[in-house]
């Protein structure tokens, strides 16, 4: 019903909200599902992992959190734009949804700062190109 590697995702944590809940649904109508999700557990203690299990620990398909920042900027090129897009909508990636939340609510807080700081920047930088007009 569940491939294993998603089992070992929901273990992990790193699969969206909706299939995390399927799966626990799962799991407590179905003893099978839940010996397979110990035998996992278990296997994972002895030290065997399996490569899909390392790329997703080590997160290695995830985007930097300076590459999401640039994505939130508009500053990534095109190709590099459209993986951040499928690996937050398609992957459902929840550590990088959690870094573009963080990254997006900085942004919120920092905006009022922002603009104040450009405002008097553009004042201090009028009266000196005025000052300095032939």
């Amino acid at each position: 019903m569940f491939r294993s590697s998603d089992l070992e995702a929901y273990l992990d944590e790193a699969l969206p909200a909706e299939e995390m809940a399927r799966i626990e649904k799962a799991a407590r109508k179905d003893p099978a599902l839940v010996k397979q999700l110990a035998a996992i557990n278990s296997r994972r203690g002895a030290g065997v992992h399996s490569l899909g299990e390392v790329w997703r620990q080590r997160r290695l398909s995830c985007p930097s959190r300076e590459q999401l920042e640039s994505y939130l900027l508009g500053a990534l090129e095109k190709a590099p734009a459209a993986y951040v897009e499928f690996h937050i909508a398609v992957v459902g990636c929840r550590y990088c949804r959690a870094n573009m939340a963080d990254l997006q609510s900085q942004r919120a807080e920092a905006e009022p700062e922002t603009h104040h700081r450009r405002r008097k920047f553009f004042q201090s930088s009028a009266g000196y190109l005025r000052d300095s007009s032939p």
